[in-house]
């Protein structure tokens, strides 16, 4: 369990996931807050509880958010390992009533229209990955999800979301253009393909870039509005041509795109990168 998760009372737990979605909700508008002094309001009123203990729960509230399909605080990763008989019911209570929340969901999810952002330097929104230690290890699972029948899957929306997808295509292939031409290929920078559109999205892969010395750089592109710990969906196809081709495979995951777009690159097979968890079975 998180740290002093086992001893955490009801009001203490209130409190804190308030907090949480205070961040969230700001977070979401584009407002800028300060986790720092969050976690200082939140020692003072909890008294007993220290610095380390609250950003564990709040990884813990991160966990819980994105298992019932709503997107998470980019600063707190998320923590499965937690104690399951409080912090969901809690969170889904204060969820399902939190008007400026939900609204603010429907909102971003609903949109349809679509624009790439415009950014000056769009080599400076590449970050790391996330570290070994902020995944799972890369493997199929089964994962028990929180039932919760009332929720609506935002993070769902987000990822079936076609010209979202589409319009993180369009920002990667500026991105891979602008990275080889600033390794001086120019030549190659020309000629690199938005291969789901020109052939179909049956490849396995969105984009066919290149490497600085010309060898195939096969680039999957996911997109979300949300923050970098949002899952994402990958085809069987997608499995394969990974595994296939592993040594020429790229997985760019792009998010906060509706604001200030940023990306990771995972390369190799995606059962190696991400833990990957069954969410549908065809039946007989």
């Amino acid at each position: 369990m998180g740290q002093g998760v086992e001893n955490w009372g009801r009001e203490e737990v209130e409190a804190i996931v308030a907090d949480y979605l205070a961040m969230l909700v700001s977070e979401l508008k584009g407002e800028r807050y300060n986790k720092a002094k969050h976690n200082r309001k939140l020692q003072a009123l909890l008294g007993r509880r220290s610095r380390g203990s609250i950003e564990m729960k709040h990884m813990n509230i991160s966990a819980v958010m994105r298992e019932m399909g709503y997107p998470c605080i980019d600063g707190y990763k998320p923590a499965s390992n937690y104690q399951r008989s409080l912090l969901p019911e809690i969170v889904s209570a204060q969820v399902q009533t939190n008007k400026e929340l939900q609204a603010l969901l429907a909102g971003i999810t609903a949109t349809t229209e679509i624009e790439v952002p415009s950014v000056d330097a769009i080599l400076a929104a590449l970050v790391r990955a996330p570290n070994p230690d902020e995944r799972t290890s890369g493997n199929v699972r089964e994962t028990p999800a929180i039932y919760n029948p009332r929720k609506v899957d935002y993070l769902t929306r987000d990822a079936a979301n076609t010209k979202l997808g589409l319009a993180g295509e369009h920002f990667v292939l500026q991105f891979e253009r602008a990275r080889l031409i600033a390794a001086g290929k120019e030549t190659l920078a020309e000629k690199v393909e938005h291969t789901s559109q020109e052939l179909g999205d049956g490849l396995g892969f969105d984009l066919r870039s290149f490497e600085v010395n010309g060898q195939d750089r096969l680039v999957e592109v996911k997109t979300t509005k949300f923050s970098r710990y949002t899952p994402f969906y990958v085809t069987s196809n997608e499995l394969r041509v990974s595994r296939e081709r592993e040594e020429d495979y790229y997985l760019y995951r792009v998010f906060h795109f509706s604001k200030s777009p940023r990306l990771y690159i995972a390369p190799g097979c995606l059962d190696r990168q991400f833990s990957l968890t069954p969410t549908q079975y065809l039946a007989y």
